[in-house]
């Protein structure tokens, strides 16, 4: 089953609180290895956002990101995985989990509404 993990900041994080947050490179040469990993990304800061609205088919555009939040996405990676566990288990050594925070979802199975 496939995956989207959005890696977000915490701006109430100070580093240093977690002992042994692993490695960003070691996590990505892991799972790369491991074939779980398909592709993944950095992304620019919520400044740098657009969002895009169509209302009354005029197209609205917005600097920033959709909702004003503390957290913001970070990168974001796609994972296959055999199930929900296994993605929280390969989530859970992706350092922001330690600092910041990871969600996943999980993709439509294709040809499923």
């Amino acid at each position: 089953m496939r995956y989207l993990m959005l890696v977000c900041t915490d701006p109430d994080y100070t580093p240093g609180q977690e002992d042994g947050a692993p490695d960003v490179e070691e996590w990505v040469k892991e799972m790369d290895g491991r074939g779980v990993r398909l592709m993944g990304n950095r992304t620019r800061p919520a400044s740098d956002a657009t969002t895009v609205r169509v209302r009354n088919r005029e197209v609205l555009l917005t600097d920033g990101p959709y909702a004003e939040t503390k957290d913001q996405i970070a990168g974001f990676d796609i994972l296959e995985c055999a199930d929900l566990d296994e993605a929280i288990e390969v989530a859970s050594k992706h350092p922001m989990a330690w600092e910041g925070m990871i969600e996943l979802r999980p993709f439509w199975p294709d040809g499923e509404d």
